[in-house]
């Protein structure tokens, strides 16, 4: 191939072509668990995470309820990948190799969100949310009714086995948020005149992104490294569903999602799909939809 401007614009149409291409199919779990935040700028603040807003009965002056309770902010990270192309390569058309490489750099860069999302909800045990407690504890800190402070609200029964995660995930926010600045977009340095082909010979690709995840509220996700029985569910379930908000107002959440790394996929599947378990009736079946994910494979 003559190495021009012409046939190198025809070389980059086709390189972006294949890295949209494998991009668009890439897997995307993350969208069930994670609230996509569009921001504007470098670090974003949610401090009205502090506090759900609630409808009351019209009674005197309306009453405004403060949404900046906490000092919680999501920090971005850039994010890229970049790979090179070499001019003898394209001299003698051997390009063929280059394919399958920018379609895995689309899947790479498509499967991100789900690498980070799922990362950031292992790290639940062991990183703060909103509240500065980590976001599985057993000691939240909650106003109950009478206006006094309890620290002994949880939403996880610890244990030492694999991880597994029942959620709330009909509500607005989800209890992943994921913070996108600026998507993966497609880049190249392939002029003849741009400095890399001139002293190595090489023309440069990428994408490049920028963005971070953090937690949504904590109350919408149970997690838990206990076995996965009939039992311990229900104890999940019941706790989330028994859970209040400032002041003992009902959160009214219903747990719809049962989230499992591929070593759990059996027993989940049992307890959500199987008419019986051991011999007793399953009255667990139906009550979650189940995501079983490859992400999780190190929980």
């Amino acid at each position: 191939m003559l190495v021009n401007a012409r046939n190198l614009d025809a070389l980059r149409a086709g390189f972006k072509t294949t890295f949209q291409g494998a991009l668009s199919q890439a897997s995307s779990d993350f969208k069930q668990i994670a609230t996509v935040v569009p921001a504007a700028t470098k670090e974003q603040k949610y401090g009205w995470l502090g506090k759900v807003p609630s409808v009351r009965e019209w009674i005197g002056p309306r009453q405004v309820q403060n949404l900046s309770q906490h000092d919680y902010a999501i920090k971005e990270k850039p994010l890229e990948l970049t790979i090179g192309v070499d001019r003898d390569d394209i001299e003698t058309d051997n390009l063929g190799i280059y394919t399958p490489l920018f379609a895995e750099m689309g899947m790479s860069t498509g499967a991100k969100w789900d690498e980070m999302v799922f990362a950031q909800l292992l790290a639940g045990w062991t990183t703060n949310c909103y509240d500065g407690q980590f976001f599985f504890d057993t000691d939240h800190p909650v106003i109950a009714a009478d206006g006094q402070t309890v620290n002994q609200v949880a939403n996880t029964d610890g244990g030492s086995g694999p991880a597994w995660f029942l959620l709330d995930v009909s509500r607005a926010v989800k209890p992943i948020i994921l913070q996108k600045r600026k998507d993966f977009e497609f880049v190249n340095l392939d002029k003849l005149d741009d400095q890399n082909v001139f002293m190595n010979k090489e023309f440069i690709y990428g994408a490049d992104a920028r963005a971070n995840t953090g937690f949504g509220f904590w109350q919408m996700a149970w997690g838990s490294k206990q076995d996965l029985t009939p039992a311990n569910y229900e104890k999940a379930r019941a706790a989330m569903m028994s859970l209040t908000g400032d002041h003992g107002r009902p959160l009214g959440l219903k747990p719809n999602l049962l989230v499992v790394s591929p070593t759990l996929e059996g027993k989940a599947m049992r307890l959500l799909n199987n008419d019986q378990i051991s011999g007793s009736d399953n009255e667990w079946k139906g009550t979650a939809k189940l995501l079983s994910t490859p992400w999780l494979a190190a929980a």
